[in-house]
């Protein structure tokens, strides 16, 4: 389980470092030219990530083809509605509502996947997004469509988590890539094709690879962790892109974070310590148990 929690660390961090491409990229180019040239780029690289034993020509041999359908159309959505928040509004705004995947997939894999969470993984999830909150401390008195499409980000990416968790052990991983990479293809093509397209340059080129690539490690990484941990432990884990936010913003966006934000950093670690305490402490592999005299 550990090991879920760490390839769950690495896929958000590589997502950490694709947003940030994006929002260098605002204004450059359509939201469906980013959207297709990453998706090309990732498909590229995840081309190469075929497990040992399985075939890319059968990805569309799906044991269970209406789920890994919405969970591509989820993805691609998402993937759609994030590129034109984050070049439409601040970043720390896109991510204060993107935060709010984690407690929706903490909603979704109990009602869902009949997944058991104690109240103390409650009160962790609920401390992280107030922790993302006093990071972040958005200015919501105007809202726009930018607003509305992280907030479409959030509920979809927990569907998505929701959907790859109850696929895992199921499908092949060449099918839930496949099929996303093939619908994200078509559907950002016709996007693009259907209004003023540009044809990138060499520098904009690679930005666009380097963003794919950092989206296909953050996919194939993200397919690992789910088969090694339950979908309500992954979902703290999505708390650490604040840290990433906050450095990304500092190094190329000129964003500081001051005491208040470094108070929510705080909480939010602390969140996530108290998420994975209480679960080792329940399993019993932990020496120090703080909780050995909380009734549940």
């Amino acid at each position: 389980m550990t090991n879920g929690i760490l390839l769950a660390l690495i896929a958000y961090a590589s997502y950490s470092g694709s947003d940030a491409v994006v929002k260098s990229l605002g204004g450059q180019l359509t939201i469906f030219e980013i959207g297709f040239f990453i998706t090309l780029f990732a498909g590229f690289f995840l081309f190469f990530a075929r497990p040992a034993g399985e075939r890319w020509r059968d990805f569309w041999r799906a044991k269970r083809p209406w789920a890994v359908q919405a969970r591509a159309w989820a993805g691609i959505a998402s993937g759609v509605l994030s590129v034109y928040a984050f070049t439409t509004i601040p970043l720390a705004e896109v991510y204060a509502l993107i935060f709010l995947a984690p407690l929706w997939v903490t909603i979704l894999s109990t009602l869902i996947l009949k997944e058991k969470v104690g109240p103390w993984r409650w009160l962790a999830v609920i401390a992280g997004f107030a922790g993302v909150m006093l990071v972040v401390r958005p200015g919501f008195r105007e809202l726009n469509l930018g607003h509305l499409a992280a907030f479409g980000v959030a509920f979809l990416a927990a569907t998505s988590v929701i959907l790859m968790r109850s696929l895992a052990q199921q499908e092949k991983r060449t099918t839930m890539l496949g099929v996303l990479v093939g619908y994200g293809l078509v559907f950002n093509g016709i996007g693009a094709a259907a209004t003023s397209f540009t044809v990138p340059g060499g520098k904009q080129l690679m930005w666009l690879a380097m963003a794919g690539a950092f989206t296909a490690a953050g996919q194939f990484l993200q397919l690992l962790a789910m088969k090694y941990a339950p979908a309500n432990r992954v979902a703290p884990t999505h708390y650490s892109q604040i840290a990433w936010a906050v450095i990304l913003g500092a190094l190329f966006f000129q964003e500081y974070p001051d005491g208040l934000s470094l108070v929510g950093l705080a909480v939010v670690g602390g969140a996530g310590l108290l998420t994975m305490v209480r679960e080792e402490a329940r399993l019993g592999t932990v020496r120090w148990n703080p909780f050995s005299r909380t009734r549940l």
